[in-house]
């Protein structure tokens, strides 16, 4: 159970994180290569400490890894946790595509309704 709960977390922090448009640029941006994180913040029109809280959120969902080089901080996507995301979002699609052929099925099936009179 705490594998399904630690899951869910990790969903929760995935979406969180995607939910903005800001974050998904720079996820998209550091999944092309390695950035700054000041290199990065230039492109935005907010503050840098802005920009490292947007960084900082997409590090904690995992989608990004930052590193040290000298006084820079360097952001990299993960792009293996940006998959895990994907299969997750398959596997939804699957269970609704799964739920609509069902109902289809249901309204297809030639079933009396319980409102159907038989002397009809």
């Amino acid at each position: 159970m705490d594998e399904r709960k630690d899951q869910e977390a990790r969903a929760d922090a995935w979406f969180h994180a995607l939910a903005d448009r800001t974050r998904r640029d720079i996820l998209r941006r550091v999944l092309a290569g390695e950035h700054s994180v000041s290199a990065l913040a230039r492109d935005y029109d907010m503050s840098f400490a802005a920009v490292q809280k947007h960084v900082a959120v997409l590090e904690r969902a995992g989608l990004l890894t930052k590193r040290r080089l000298g006084r820079e901080a360097l952001a990299s996507g993960d792009v293996e946790a940006v998959r895990s995301v994907g299969r997750m979002l398959v596997e939804l699609e699957a269970l609704w595509r799964g739920r609509i052929q069902r109902m289809d099925e249901l309204l297809a099936a030639d079933v009396p309704h319980p409102t159907d009179d038989p002397t009809d």
